[in-house]
């Protein structure tokens, strides 16, 4: 698996699924109806009320802006769900589709893994 991204996470514990990048409504509402089950979402800019049809289902969350004390960080922790928060990507559309692991590091810190 190759590192493609490191950011803050928001609990300190691994996901692995499939990796969706979601850009708008559309992109949630056909998520829901394929089965958001054991996918991880990879957002922009997302707040909590645009997953939340499906939130509760995910493996994990990637959000490319945001931090800690973020309402999409607070809220992923109360679901027990590991959200790295602040990752730059260079080319989020390319991770579409592909297996994708969230892991811990020391601190704050995690790791966004893509298999290739």
């Amino acid at each position: 698996m190759k590192r493609v991204g490191d950011g803050l996470i928001s609990l300190k514990l691994s996901a692995e699924g499939e990796l969706r990048y979601i850009t708008s409504v559309q992109e949630v509402v056909k998520l829901l109806k394929e089965g958001p089950d054991g996918k991880i979402v990879l957002v922009d800019d997302a707040g909590t009320t645009f997953l939340a049809p499906v939130l509760s289902r995910l493996a994990g969350v990637v959000c490319r802006s945001g931090a800690l004390g973020s309402h999409l960080a607070i809220v992923t922790r109360e679901f027990e769900i590991p959200a790295l928060m602040g990752v730059k990507i260079e080319d989020p559309e390319g991770l579409n589709g592909k297996h994708a692991m969230i892991k811990p590091e020391e601190g704050a810190s995690g790791v966004l893994y893509v298999g290739e």
